[in-house]
């Protein structure tokens, strides 16, 4: 079922709603620029660095909303998901990416193919570092992978509100020495400290030009991805060590009626002893993040939802390429237009 709000890939039909960089056809000739503005200008930029770093946490912030889940586990991020920004005079089509990675398992060779796609056909490519942390040697690796960029390259130094000031200056030189960039800017995404000036730049460099998405879109991304990423996110929440990694939710059945919407979810696991910890003492775990998510999707939705959670046992899934591609919402998509 189509959706009847506002901002999702799923409200529109046609090649616009799955629009990425490079394909840059499809049905814009119905969609104008605001009149009032002289010109108007259109862009990807993407947004790439080493796990962790605060790329969700910066693209959720300039667009506005939550179009991406945060968490204070490495890798949260598995897929490119489109933030849009949209202003009078521009709109700006961010692509968080996963975090950059050694590949060892099948769900570590996709993120990696989802960032080299998230890579093409771009304007403007920020690359962020965790600022509190110095230049790391995973951020070396990130700054290798830039350098093949031929386009604008932005250094955003983040988590500035967690160093010391004195210590920014001499970090801003080293990255310097390391890399070649167009310009370096320290913020904060967590406080929005330099964010407004992030923006200002990346929108600097977009090429005029007709708007991507509908003017009144926020993500590419359909309504059921977002409850199963918000499900994961709670889950990887509530749990330690290799459980959240493990963690891997299909929904099941997405039934969107005038003031409910009731979802059936499958929290996927690995091992015997994950569901164990994941459904808790007399499932007082899945009761948890049941409610957790629950109040998030209504708060998101505007509706009351009504939420069924169920946990699952799929062996070593990370390790099976086709399993990791099954819950791929692109290939699902592509799937289903092809019945």
């Amino acid at each position: 079922m189509a959706s009847r709000r506002l901002g999702f890939g799923e409200k529109t039909s046609g090649p616009v709603s799955g629009l990425a960089p490079g394909d840059r056809g499809g049905k814009m000739g119905a969609i104008r620029k605001n009149p009032m503005a002289s010109s108007f200008r259109s862009g990807f930029v993407a947004v790439l660095g080493r796990p962790n770093v605060g790329k969700s946490t910066l693209t959720n912030r300039l667009v506005g909303r939550k179009v991406s889940i945060v968490t204070s586990r490495p890798q949260t991020t598995r897929t490119r998901i489109l933030g849009i920004v949209n202003r009078p005079d521009a709109q700006l089509v961010l692509i968080d990416t996963p975090g950059i990675h050694r590949d060892r398992t099948a769900l570590g060779r996709q993120m990696n193919a989802e960032i080299a796609q998230a890579l093409e056909g771009i304007d403007v490519l920020a690359v962020m570092i965790d600022a509190s942390q110095g230049l790391t040697p995973a951020d070396r690796f990130v700054f290798e992978r830039a350098a093949r960029f031929a386009g604008p390259a932005i250094l955003l130094l983040n988590k500035i509100d967690r160093m010391a000031k004195p210590a920014l200056l001499p970090l801003l030189e080293t990255c310097s020495r390391q890399a070649s960039f167009t310009e370096m800017i320290p913020i904060s995404a967590l406080s929005g400290d330099g964010v407004e000036r992030v923006l200002e730049r990346f929108l600097a460099y977009l090429p005029e030009g007709e708007p991507h998405f509908p003017l009144d879109q926020f993500t590419d991304q359909p309504e059921r991805f977002l409850a199963a990423e918000i499900v994961r996110e709670k889950a990887m929440a509530a749990t330690r060590h290799e459980v959240p990694h493990a963690v891997a939710v299909r929904v099941e059945s997405f039934e969107d009626k005038k003031d409910l919407i009731r979802i059936l979810a499958t929290i996927q696991i690995e091992r015997e002893s994950q569901k164990g910890i994941l459904i808790g003492r007399r499932g007082a775990q899945l009761k948890e993040i049941g409610t957790a998510a629950r109040k998030e999707l209504e708060a998101f939705f505007g509706v009351k939802v009504y939420l069924e959670l169920r946990v699952k046992v799929e062996r070593d899934w990370r390790e099976d390429p086709q399993r990791v591609r099954q819950l791929d919402w692109r290939h699902n998509l592509e799937r289903m237009g092809g019945e």
